[in-house]
């Protein structure tokens, strides 16, 4: 059979350690003996961000704004030990925030659900999608090491009037201390609330959002007034599809979400959908099995793995050890990347390709073939598990089967 051919680039970005070697058998294994691509690559490995100042990680960005589509490895962000092991010059930028922060835009993350994986959490039974605002906040704060007596405030300089800038006292500081702050812009959260209803939509999920504006009565009150505003403009497709949509205390969504059953789309803010989204993923069984796709406002597409790099399995691969490293996510993002390739070109056999993939790795596992770190998850548990190489391989072998059928 010849190459299933895609009209339109897609934008590679390869990263660090273990899942750029779990990134190579996916594409030669899985991907490039079946498709003919055109991939814009980009090598947002640390030494390659480091060579360049990170203006690889800005020009990855800016290529998946216009080509539409990218597909990404998981990279490392480098803290002060990760300055020493690669000798950094700077702590550089997470590449995820710095992708985020230039597209715009929202952060969808989804559990992969098999049949032999139950969910910690007895009541889930239908998926819990984390929308995640991917704009300022802590993403973009500045900081600051206060190290004597002194006061702190907040200033802003209107355009309009520079001569008279508003001032907000923080904090009289007696002793040493720390001072942050953040921002956010209504354009950017009103697209957010936007993508989130629109996907609410098509997925047909009940909504809910979730802030503290009994504490931040004017940072997360616009996030709250905002939301409403763009609900009202939708409520009419909400009720006919038989859908809701809920504003909710952060704490009461956190106690509620325990109870519910799935089936809702949970938009968070930045920092607060970071660590739901990997508390859901834990619930529904493992940060390996989660999808993860950026949405922006112009209309492109960004997917990724939700997880690291795997660091420990990477040592042991230096060493020359056999690993068993989960590649389900990774190969979730590519076909995620391909399939809205094939939606946006007009190309059914491209989403059929993806479909087979995604069915050819849920099956495997349904039949007890699966990585270590799953075992424990399965009902019942196999005997035996597979290497990092022959989980792909088994994966490989069904495809063939699905292309061939």
């Amino acid at each position: 059979m010849g190459k299933i051919k895609a009209k339109n680039p897609i934008v590679e970005m390869n990263g660090d350690e273990m899942t750029r070697i779990i990134w190579d058998m996916i594409k030669q294994k899985l991907i490039l003996k079946h498709l003919d691509l055109n991939l814009i690559e980009f090598d947002l490995g640390m030494e390659s961000r480091e060579a360049t100042g990170d203006q690889i990680t800005i020009d990855a960005a800016k290529a998946i704004g216009e080509i539409g589509v990218g597909v990404k490895c998981a990279t490392i962000t480098p803290d002060d030990d990760r300055v020493r092991e690669f000798k950094l010059t700077k702590q550089w930028k997470s590449p995820n925030g710095t992708i985020r922060n230039i597209l715009k835009g929202t952060i969808f993350r989804k559990p992969i659900m098999v049949k032999n994986i139950k969910p910690f959490v007895r009541t889930w039974k239908r998926p819990i999608v984390i929308g995640r605002h991917a704009f300022g906040d802590l993403y973009r704060s500045v900081e600051y090491r206060v190290s004597e007596p002194g006061r702190t405030d907040l200033k802003f300089t209107p355009a309009s009037n520079p001569d008279e800038p508003v001032r907000v006292k923080m904090f009289d500081f007696q002793s040493p201390g720390i001072i942050m702050g953040m921002h956010n812009t209504d354009e950017s959260i009103r697209i957010f609330a936007k993508n989130c209803i629109a996907y609410a939509i098509d997925q047909k999920m009940d909504l809910w959002f979730s802030v503290k504006d009994t504490i931040s009565k004017t940072y997360h009150a616009r996030f709250r007034d905002i939301f409403a505003e763009e609900y009202e403009a939708e409520k009419e497709q909400f009720s006919e599809l038989g859908i809701e949509y809920r504003f909710l205390l952060i704490d009461d969504a956190v106690a509620q979400i325990m109870k519910k059953d799935g089936g809702v789309v949970w938009a968070l803010r930045n920092y607060d959908g970071d660590v739901m989204s990997d508390m859901v993923a834990a619930g529904f069984g493992s940060l390996g099995m989660m999808t993860s796709v950026l949405v922006s406002p112009t209309g492109a597409f960004e997917y990724e793995a939700a997880h690291g790099t795997v660091k420990r399995h990477y040592h042991q691969h230096q060493k020359g050890y056999g690993t068993s490293t989960n590649s389900v996510a990774s190969i979730f993002a590519w076909t995620g990347a391909l399939r809205k390739r094939g939606e946006l070109d007009s190309t059914p056999e491209l989403m059929d390709f993806a479909d087979k993939l995604e069915e050819a790795v849920i099956e495997n596992i349904e039949q007890g073939i699966a990585t270590k770190d799953l075992l424990p998850l399965m009902e019942p548990q196999p005997s035996e598990h597979q290497t990092t190489e022959g989980f792909i391989d088994h994966v490989a072998a069904k495809l063939e089967e699905k292309l061939a059928g």
